[in-house]
Parts: C-alpha cells; structure tokens; sequence
C-alpha cells in the first residue's frame, strides 16, 4: 500500500525545510509529501519547488475559492494516487517519528482511522498555557459523545484515502478529522496512539476565535444531524485505544 504524506500550508517559509528532513528521517515509505499551499506570501512556495528538484516533493498551490485546512487536506487527497495519506501540521507540532505507528495499524488492516492522541495514556501538550488546554479539552469533550474519540479534534492522522474522501469531500474549516468521524457514524474502525504536541517555535499560529466559532457550528449541525436521521442498521464501531506500534 503506498503512503502520501499531505501538509497543508500557510507562511510556513521557516519550517518546510526542516519537515521535510524529520519525515525523510523516520525510514517511512512514502511516495510523496505533497504541501498544499494557500497564499503564503512568505516565500514558502518557492522553498517547497526548490525540494522538488531532489525529493518525492509536491507543490499543490490553491489560489482563492474555497481554503481552509479542510479543503487543503481533500485536495491533496485528490491530486495523490496513495492508499494511505497521512496528514500533519507544517509548524513542526506534529512528531514525525509517530508516523509508522499511525500506517501500519491500516497497512495491517486493523484500522480506517488512526489518530494521533493527545488525550490518551502517554499523550501530552507540555507547552500550551492555561487557556489554550481548557479550550482545547472544552472542545473535544463536546466531540466525544458524537465521535467515541479522546481527541477528535487532532490534526495529525493517518485515514484511508477513499474513506476521507467519502466521508470529508466537502469539508471545511479546521477540523477534518471530527467532520470524518461524525459523517461516518462511526462506521470507521478507529484507532488512537499517544503523541506529545509540542507548540509551535517559528511563525504564527492558524488558529483563532473565528476557528472556534466555525468549531461550535460544526458541533451543532452534528447533534442536529444525529438527532433527525434514522439510526443506522448496522452496529456502530467503537474507538479503541492502541498502544504505540513499533516500526519493523
């Protein structure tokens, strides 16, 4: 099964460098890391042409209509020809050695879904302030009882290919994973392995209250999309909690 790693972008000129080199550095097979930029205008476009001179690298440059960290995610699914995609941050949050244990439970067919967890034994954001943590565990504790999921709320996961785009082609907004997990009832076998977010240390961060509010929305129109649709006639799949997997 091949494997694409997609990273959304957005004046990230500072970072893509030294991504690229942690991906590379991990032993994964991947067969290609495709950045999906939106408007950077700090030279990040023209980083990730030079990487393609001498790596698996692809620019996906998005120029107006739809953006947002959802629609960057499904149009590098869209353009990739992977079984696998793994998607994470550019802003070096995201702990690249992680990845293997995010594919193999798929590669193994033990999983549609693997996310990486915050919110389970041996996860941790051992830089967030106060108010970044409540906010954040405010949020996925809102997701659970739609999701099943400790963390529904990550960005760095690895998915099926055909099930994101089944379930997440018309996402928008910031929170793909949740809008996957919520669409499809939980017919997705769902697997979550610990990983240790660290803050960003260069450039400025994506989120902001106007993410937050597209965020309540989002749980809303799912509660109400739960509470008006028949229940499905097959029994749902719940989340279960792995334990890191050791690359071979």
């Amino acid at each position: 099964m091949q494997t694409a790693v997609i990273v959304p972008t957005l004046n990230e000129a500072e970072n893509v460098e030294t991504l690229l080199a942690q991906i590379e550095a991990t032993g994964v097979p991947f067969s290609e890391v495709i950045f999906v930029d939106d408007g950077s205008h700090d030279g990040t476009r023209e980083i990730v042409r030079e990487l393609t001179n001498a790596h698996p690298v692809r620019l996906l440059a998005r120029e107006g209509g739809e953006r947002g960290l959802a629609g960057a995610i499904v149009a590098g699914a869209n353009v990739c020809a992977a079984d696998i995609v793994v998607v994470m941050d550019a802003d070096l949050s995201h702990p690249p050695e992680k990845i293997a244990a995010l594919v193999q439970p798929i590669v193994h067919n033990e999983a549609d879904l693997v996310i990486g967890s915050r919110y389970i034994r041996g996860g941790d954001t051992p830089d967030w302030p106060l108010w970044r943590r409540v906010m954040s565990r405010a949020a996925t504790l809102l997701a659970f009882p739609l999701t099943g999921v400790h963390d529904a709320m990550g960005g760095f996961f690895a998915v099926r290919r055909e099930a994101l785009l089944e379930y997440a082609g018309n996402a928008t907004g910031f929170k793909i994973a949740f809008e996957m997990l919520v669409r499809s009832r939980r017919k997705l076998r769902v697997l979550e392995v610990p990983i240790v977010f660290r803050d960003r240390q260069r450039g400025k961060s994506k989120m902001s209250i106007g993410e937050a509010t597209r965020f309540g929305f989002d749980w809303s129109r799912a509660v109400l999309r739960r509470m008006f649709q028949r229940p499905m006639e097959t029994a749902s799949l719940p989340a279960r909690q792995s334990s890191p997997v050791t690359p071979k």
